[in-house]
């Protein structure tokens, strides 16, 4: 335990110390210092930064306002949804999702509740206040710090004699049965041991007049709000609950808040450290687009995510921000090309390294029936005479899946790129993506439009992000496909392809940044069919074959 000593450009109390179930996920890309600041929710950016919001960007927050109407103020499911602060700043498809979210969980807290009244188990009811695990000191402890809270977000329930408390865990599909044990303990801790406070993001906790009775028994119950499947996570008494908190997540706690070291990744979006955090890189006008006339919450943004706004606002607003997806399987070129990259993304990490054809192919593939092994064992077998590890001196380093975030303060975005592999060769630096497809992909014209991917590393080496002698550093693009692969060079300090790179990026980036609402319809040619969020949409067309044949005047058959 040591000082906390605060950020550059950071200012506020950091006496308090609140840690959630969030700050316990051990995450690959996590930022230890940037947890650490998360756990003091009192110090903020010098001078502050916007956090305007003009579409809600947290899938929950309707449906738990919508939860809030029914079970605290017992109005109907349909009567909350007509009152605006209920909904407000959310979209009609975000709204038809909480509704029918809350419907489901109502249902199966219903049905879970029948089952156990019928075994002789008490019921439990809604509790307004937030438990909150609340530590107060006389004088700050060796961190500076001089209260400590513990919190678990979820809704909350008791016995009306106290004797039992609940907290239920939601998911946005099914329910999630391998959630971290630390996570569980720490939300039974919670339960078991606080106090009923009223909610107070941006303010300490008081401890009440009344602190409560303290319960014998507490359950941790997991709900998936799409099929409204229910898990029962913990089912403890107050000395197994202290026992797994000790065990699992005591320790993990005083990790989170004494973090220092920085690492660049998703956490950056969040972070009050960032404006003045060394260890992000910086590239202003990274999106070559202007800074927003009005100034909104800061936002991260990938490639991948601004090819998705480019077919469909809506749909990228819907499964890529609110992250809501009706469950369905993905199609056979997803799974096979996710199993071809987690065989290679394993295989490159191995250490010590050695290149794929010394390896031998797996016998079977996560995710891929009998029946679609071959194709993908076939671009494996491709890719042995690509590989990049071969000839590659045992000196260089290998990074596959290596996570990119950098700084655009222009806009006030973080950009993130996850690279199939980066690595190091003769002092140059080594971006190469990899894709898998089911036909050729044609001449070479203008690779980077066709995988802005490509024009987004491009831009990052030459902008000396990476590091790396520029004479020998490149972009590598590794096309595998059953019957053949190839593999392209891009070179990142050539003017034309770097001018490409930034036209490509600028024309992905311009009306993502501006737009507020999300709501315009898919471009032209764009199938809705497999949209994981069609069931919610608004802006939802017909299929393709329906459309053709309303065009035609024949009636589909």
């Amino acid at each position: 335990m040591s000082m906390y000593q605060k950020p550059p450009l950071v200012g506020g109390d950091d006496r308090l110390i609140r840690v959630g179930l969030p700050l316990l996920r051990q995450e690959p890309d996590a930022c230890p210092a940037g947890r650490a600041l998360r756990a003091r929710p009192l110090l903020r950016q010098q001078p502050d930064r916007s956090r305007r919001k003009p579409a809600e960007d947290f899938a929950f927050a309707p449906w738990g306002r919508l939860l809030d109407a029914v079970e605290y103020a017992g109005a109907a499911l349909a009567e909350a949804v007509v009152v605006p602060g209920n909904v407000r700043d959310c979209s009609d498809a975000h709204v038809r999702w909480a509704v029918e979210a809350a419907g489901t969980y109502l249902a199966a807290r219903a049905r879970e509740q029948s089952v156990r009244a019928a075994a002789g188990h008490p019921i439990t009811r809604p509790v307004r206040n937030q438990w909150v695990g609340l530590h107060q000191l006389r004088e700050p402890d060796g961190r500076g710090a001089d209260q400590y809270e513990r919190t678990a977000w979820g809704r909350q329930y008791a016995s009306d004699d106290g004797s039992l408390r609940e907290i239920w865990l939601p998911s946005i599909d099914s329910v999630k049965r391998d959630r971290p044990m630390p996570e569980i303990a720490a939300a039974a801790h919670v339960a078991a041991t606080g106090v009923p406070v009223a909610p107070a993001y941006g303010k300490r906790a008081r401890m009440p007049a009344e602190p409560g009775i303290r319960p014998r028994r507490v359950r941790i119950v997991g709900v998936g709000l799409g099929d409204g499947s229910t898990h029962v996570l913990a089912d403890w008494d107050v000395a197994e609950v202290e026992h797994r908190f000790t065990e699992h997540a005591k320790a993990l706690m005083a990790h989170a808040v004494d973090g220092r070291a920085t690492r660049p990744g998703q956490d950056c979006v969040r972070c009050e450290a960032l404006s003045g955090c060394p260890g992000v890189p910086r590239v202003s006008g990274l999106l070559g687009v202007p800074a927003p006339r009005r100034p909104r919450k800061r936002r991260s943004v990938s490639v991948s995510d601004l090819r998705a706004y480019r077919d469909c606002p809506a749909r990228y607003y819907l499964t890529r921000v609110l992250k809501l997806r009706d469950g369905r399987a993905e199609n056979a070129a997803i799974r096979r090309g996710r199993a071809v990259d987690a065989w290679l993304n394993e295989r490159h990490a191995a250490r010590p390294w050695t290149p794929c054809r010394y390896a031998p192919l797996p016998e079977s593939l996560p995710g891929l029936s009998a029946g679609e092994l071959p194709a993908a064992l076939a671009m494996l077998r491709r890719h042995r005479g690509r590989c990049p590890l071969d000839g590659l001196s045992v000196d260089e380093i290998v990074q596959p899946q290596r996570r990119l975030a950098v700084y655009d303060p222009q806009v006030d975005v973080v950009v993130i790129a996850d690279c199939d592999l980066v690595y190091t060769d003769r002092d140059g630096v080594v971006v190469r993506e990899t894709k898998t497809a089911a036909h050729r992909f044609g001449e070479r014209q203008e690779l980077v439009r066709t995988y802005p991917q490509l024009a987004l590393a491009v831009l990052l080496i030459a902008s000396g992000t990476l590091g790396g002698e520029p004479r020998r550093s490149r972009v590598e693009l590794e096309v595998l496909r059953e019957d053949g692969a190839r593999l392209e060079e891009v070179d990142p300090f050539d003017a034309v392809t770097l001018d490409q790179s930034r036209r490509v990026i600028t024309e992905l980036a311009t009306r993502w940044t501006v737009d507020e609402t999300y709501a315009a319809a898919p471009v032209d040619g764009f199938d809705c069919t497999d949209c994981e969020a069609r069931r919610w949409c608004t802006a939802a067309r017909p299929p393709l074959r329906e459309r053709a044949h309303r065009a035609t005047g024949e009636a589909p058959r």
